[in-house]
């Protein structure tokens, strides 16, 4: 998110959709500002068993990643967003033609993660209180969300990733919080995770294929997005950017795993040909 050079008025605790309104400008601005920015990206996926202890091997990545915002229009709005990676580093070294994808690898392209507070957006979620946190979070408007989805989760095997490889679609509810800055309306920290546990069927055939019981039981799926401040300078400019995301997946009968995605070296395209480092 874009740090505001001035200070808006305090908002109401309670006028949830009136906070929304701003932070959804709030995004849309980041959206069209953050374009002309690169960053490393660094992810660290860590297969686990159902005791969160390590299992197997770890992966290590590193991408150079920036944004692509769509649906551009002459007063600001954004209708959809997007970060594209490329990668550079595979437990590292240089990438190698015979590498193939891992199971909890990122994808090439996927929604950016405040994409879902884009004005056009917010309404396929239900979005309750916004109250100031306590402690450490007193500073901080916090409004809680749910997400609902109607559908079957299915589980699906990925061939671009190999044999052992799958991926499960989840079209049930989830719930969460945003945290944000009740002077600039930027978004801190986001948190979302699944409402209930999922039980996903699995047909025979991939029962056989990847030696999986008939059912899988999700029992927590949840990411942790955070934001922090990176200056620049010539000229200077202060932006809130992605700092972290934290992914826990525990999965009974099936694969479960840790990531954690790093985001470092933010550089800034200001002319063809020139790049300013923060």
């Amino acid at each position: 998110m874009v740090a505001a050079t001035g200070a808006a008025p305090r908002a109401q605790a309670t006028d949830v959709a009136w906070l929304l309104a701003q932070v959804g400008e709030r995004v849309a601005e980041y959206y069209h500002r953050a374009q002309n920015i690169i960053c490393t990206e660094k992810v660290f996926a860590q297969p686990m068993d159902f005791g969160y202890r390590p299992e197997g091997f770890g992966r290590s990545l590193e991408y150079e990643l920036h944004l692509e915002a769509e649906g551009l229009d002459g007063d600001g709005g954004v209708h959809e967003a997007k970060v594209a990676r490329e990668l550079r580093r595979v437990n590292g070294r240089a990438p190698r033609k015979s590498d193939k994808d891992g199971c909890f690898d990122p994808e090439t392209q996927e929604p950016e993660p405040l994409a879902f507070l884009l004005p056009e957006k917010q309404r396929e979620y239900t979005f309750t209180s916004a109250a100031f946190g306590k402690g450490k979070n007193r500073n901080s408007l916090i409004v809680d969300f749910v997400h609902r989805q109607e559908g079957k989760p299915e589980i699906k095997t990925d061939d671009r990733k190999g044999p052992e490889c799958f991926q499960i679609s989840l079209p049930v509810t989830t719930k969460g919080r945003v945290w944000v800055d009740p002077e600039t309306f930027d978004v801190l920290r986001v948190e979302e995770g699944l409402a209930h546990r999922v039980d996903v069927s699995v047909p025979f055939e991939q029962q056989r294929r990847m030696n999986l019981p008939n059912v899988v039981t999700i029992e927590r799926y949840e990411t942790i997005t955070k934001y922090a401040i990176v200056k620049f300078s010539d000229p200077e400019e202060r932006l809130l950017l992605p700092d972290s995301i934290e992914e826990v997946a525990i999965v009974r009968g099936a694969g479960s795993h840790r990531k954690r995605q790093q985001y470092t070296d933010y550089r800034r395209f200001l002319t063809a040909g020139r790049v300013v480092k923060n």
